[in-house]
């Protein structure tokens, strides 16, 4: 009895569960009966899109891509043409399955995912899957999210672009036969989990070749010497330029040695002036490559936080009349290239508020780079006349200071030229000529409209000489001979890779920030102070690539496959030739490599003279997705395993400071006693050295006016970037 009672409770929940599915679905059927489905990709671009549109329209997201190529496995088929094997993406079923049912009930179905090639494939992708519910089906662009540019893109809608989605299923084809046919090998020869990849194996190689370079180098000395002259008690610098009349060459202490008593003895006097007017002019509106440099230059951030602080600005906030905005047009682009109605708006703000002798006598044209799509325009404000400042309250700190960024770039660009007067003075002392040279703006132009802090700097720069005439006699206050070291390349940060990049015409827009969060994600290079140093096991990979797949890592022919893929995008090349073209050579040379690539799996295996405390082996340096470690080399049967000591705590007495990560991943260093000792710092302690005063942890620290150095975490000690060269 009682079981029965049991069993009619489950067939009862079962029952009530099965109708509140079917209510469900008659729901959901009924919010679009009617209406017009718009497909966004993101719930805050959804968001946004709905309070423009109303009630009319039904705003799904469909996260990105729900339609993509499996994981697990290669799935395209070579010999058919290349034919991919797409399924739905895993946990994305339940989104599809409900676009599915509201695409039924709809009248019509707007596709709109981002304004570029992934776009238009995911566009494409979601058509098929849904045409069978809905055959009414269109693609819409918003190439900025405000609600007359959303207004107008859902009146305008188009068929979506074969040619686009062709140029991005190629790409993915191409990524995938090279990622898929290189990871195996590097599994095989060198240890699980690495990956390599078109770009991101020129990515390595430069920083690489960078390495080498940095670690061929060997530091020059030479020497600088300035005299701070004195003309009606205004003071000034100048710099030694001849001797004798030939150019100044001083390698050694020596051949400055008694110039200064020398020329405490002579007479200084002005030989010439020359006085020029120079304009600047003001630079093109930001495109994604010059956005992430100067992000990274200025503001300091990574390539990966600049695009996702953009998109932040590009999906849309809430403004403080209660009105969500999209607040720049969108940011994957490179062009620069600018609608004529934002052009003509932005000039007449800068006649209101400058004045018309701040605007450019003609609107300014900017031209791009020669390899560019030209698909979108430049990345700009939406609206020019919502300053940084009328919105700093309602964005964040990141927010504001990128928003800062794009508007100021903006405005400036159609502004008149800064005028400046520049003054170069020659100034002869015995056989020995000096050079002192003076800027002066006269005109801000197009400056005018930066911050006060940068302006400051800009002001900070100008040199402001006295009034001279030629012949004038100088009073010599102080010599000032100075030691000098050549620096070797620098390592490149995020800026100058992605420079690097675009000028070799490897990667596109969307490609940059994901390349370099790659080649960190697999521990091929790390993070020292924002420049990326590549490591021992990057080191290899690159060595591997360059030795057994020398067109992979060779930067011109990865530029002509990006131009083969505009050219996909174009309809002038067909992309499955392409691929035949690109495939044919390159699976003999993985069948070569297969058998010729030596196993290399216990290469980087490192002794250590650290004991192991459970078996007594010494530990060897090994290194795991997350960095170098310590391991016991006599696993399986001992698995101890442990973080490196970087050396010894300055706080308690017998701790070690190890690498430790935030629950965000960020690298910072802390003591193995914690929580007893709660050391931490996110400067990284110098290895192998302590310091010669009082022996206790270096760290390696930078900062705007001494650049690299590195100092004590205990004592006074520092020391400069040019004495560790030294």
């Amino acid at each position: 009895m009682a079981t029965a009672k049991k069993a009619s409770k489950k067939t009862s929940k079962k029952g009530s569960a099965a109708s509140k599915k079917t209510a469900a679905k008659k729901s959901t059927a009924r919010s679009a009966r009617g209406k017009t489905l718009v497909i966004v990709e993101s719930p805050a671009k959804a968001r946004t899109i709905h309070k423009y549109l109303g009630n009319d329209y039904v705003i799904e997201a469909s996260m990105g891509h729900i339609i993509d190529l499996p994981k697990s496995r290669m799935a395209v088929d070579i010999q058919n043409k290349f034919e991919p094997e797409y399924i739905t993406v895993r946990g994305r079923a339940p989104i599809l399955n409900r676009l599915k049912k509201l695409a039924e009930a709809s009248k019509e179905v707007l596709l709109a995912p981002d304004p570029d090639r992934e776009g238009e494939a995911i566009s494409w992708h979601l058509k098929r899957a849904l045409s069978p519910r809905n055959s009414n089906i269109r693609r819409v662009e918003f190439n900025e999210i405000t609600p007359q540019a959303v207004k107008d893109a859902i009146a305008s809608p188009r068929e979506i672009d074969e040619n686009l989605v062709n140029a991005q299923q190629a790409r993915r084809i191409l990524d995938r036969l090279v990622g898929y046919s290189l990871s195996p090998i590097l599994w095989k020869k060198i240890k699980r989990g690495l990956s390599a990849g078109r770009v991101q194996s020129i990515a390595l190689r430069l920083i690489c070749d960078r390495e080498k370079e940095i670690d061929a180098f060997v530091p020059r000395e030479y020497w600088t010497v300035d005299a701070k002259l004195q003309k009606n008690k205004t003071t000034f610098p100048a710099s030694l330029n001849t001797i004798d009349g030939q150019k100044v060459d001083l390698k050694t202490e020596d051949d400055v040695a008694g110039m200064e008593e020398e020329m405490k003895s002579l007479d200084f006097q002005v030989k010439s002036i020359t006085r020029r007017e120079r304009k600047r002019q003001p630079t093109a509106p930001y495109t994604t490559s010059r956005l992430q440099q100067d992000a990274a230059n200025k503001l300091g951030f990574t390539s990966q936080k600049t695009m996702m602080v953009a998109q932040q600005l590009y999906e849309g906030l809430e403004l403080a009349n209660g009105v969500v905005t999209g607040l720049i047009t969108y940011m994957r682009t490179d062009s620069t290239r600018i609608n004529p109605a934002a052009a003509e708006q932005v000039r007449g703000y800068i006649k209101e508020k400058h004045g018309a002798e701040y605007l450019s006598a003609e609107v300014r044209q900017y031209k791009s780079n020669k390899s560019a799509q030209d698909a979108h325009e430049a990345i700009r404000p939406t609206d020019p006349t919502r300053t940084p400042d009328s919105i700093q309250s309602i964005l964040s700190r990141d927010q504001f200071r990128l928003y800062q960024l794009i508007w100021q770039k903006f405005v400036s660009s159609q502004m008149a030229d800064e005028i400046a007067d520049h003054t170069s003075v020659d100034i002869q002392a015995g056989k020995y000529g000096f050079r002192a040279n003076g800027r002066i703006v006269k005109f801000p132009g197009f400056s005018a409209v930066f911050s006060m802090e940068e302006a400051k700097k800009k002001k900070d720069k100008d040199n402001k000489l006295p009034e001279l005439e030629e012949g004038d006699e100088l009073k010599l206050m102080k010599v000032l001979p100075e030691q000098h070291f050549t620096q070797p390349p620098p390592r490149f940060n995020d800026a100058s890779m992605v420079k690097t990049l675009e000028e070799s015409g490897v990667g596109r827009p969307s490609t940059y920030a994901p390349t370099i969060q790659t080649l960190l994600k697999r521990f091929y290079v790390t993070r020292i102070q924002k420049a990326l140093k590549p490591t021992d096991l990057g080191k290899l990979v690159n060595d591997l690539m360059v030795n057994h797949f020398p067109r992979m890592v060779n930067t011109e022919f990865t530029a002509k496959m990006e131009d083969d893929l505009d050219k996909v995008a174009n309809s002038d090349l067909q992309w499955t030739s392409m691929l035949d073209e690109f495939y044919q050579p390159f699976a003999k040379t993985i069948q070569d490599a297969q058998e010729n690539i030596e196993e290399m799996r216990n290469v980087l295996d490192e002794p250590t003279d650290l004991i192991c405390e459970k078996c007594g082996r010494n530990m060897v340096k090994k290194i795991g997705r997350n960095g170098y470690f310590l391991a016991c080399p006599g696993f399986p049967e001992c698995k101890n395993a442990r973080a490196i000591p970087l050396g010894p705590c300055p706080s308690c007495e017998n701790g070690e400071v190890i690498q430790r990560a935030t629950k965000r991943g960020r690298a910072f260093y802390g003591c193995t006693n914690y929580p007893d000792c709660e050391f931490s710092s996110w400067d990284r302690p110098v290895e192998g050295r302590l310091c010669p005063s009082c022996g206790k942890l270096l760290l390696e620290k930078s900062s705007r006016e001494k650049g690299k150095y590195v100092a004590c975490s205990s004592c006074d000690f520092e020391e400069s970037a040019a004495e560790q060269t030294a």
